[in-house]
């Protein structure tokens, strides 16, 4: 079960920002439908495939798979008509690692922050570069955000 809390971020607050290296993503849909998503990404010297059920509230099922990256680069070729690129920073704050993804191509001036959670009730500290909530709103979701790209 994936609990995922998202937020957009303030650009100039996130510049200033003393930041990890980020890896490169990029990620293309076999499927999106409300009822569930298959998508393949490369992350870094990784690739991944994921299966993820309806969204409900925060919470939906996922199954993640390390795959070899030379599949996942030839499934995006082969069958994805779309791709969205990012760079991706993980950032610890108090007990929880930040996942802080800022886009690129059409989408360049995005940035995303999303935290993973173990309940949809769980406290967790908010850094001062998180800006609105957009956990629930459908044109922030990745699957969503590839049509703009």
């Amino acid at each position: 079960m994936e609990i995922e809390r998202k937020f957009l971020v303030d650009p100039e607050k996130w510049e200033k920002e003393i930041k990890p290296e980020p890896k490169t993503i990029i990620q293309a849909y076999l499927l999106r439908s409300p009822e569930k998503t298959i998508r393949v990404r490369t992350k870094g010297s990784k690739g991944y495939i994921t299966i993820k059920g309806p969204t409900k509230g925060i919470s939906r099922e996922e199954f993640e798979y390390e795959i070899p990256l030379e599949d996942a680069h030839e499934m995006i070729r082969l069958f994805a008509d779309k791709v969205i690129e990012k760079k991706r920073f993980e950032i610890t704050i108090g007990e929880h690692t930040w996942e802080i993804d800022v886009f690129g191509g059409k989408l360049n001036g995005l940035i995303l922050a999303e935290i993973e959670l173990s309940d949809e009730g769980e406290a967790f500290k908010r850094p001062e570069w998180i800006t609105e909530e957009v956990s629930t709103d459908p044109n922030y979701f990745n699957a969503n955000l590839i049509e703009k790209g």
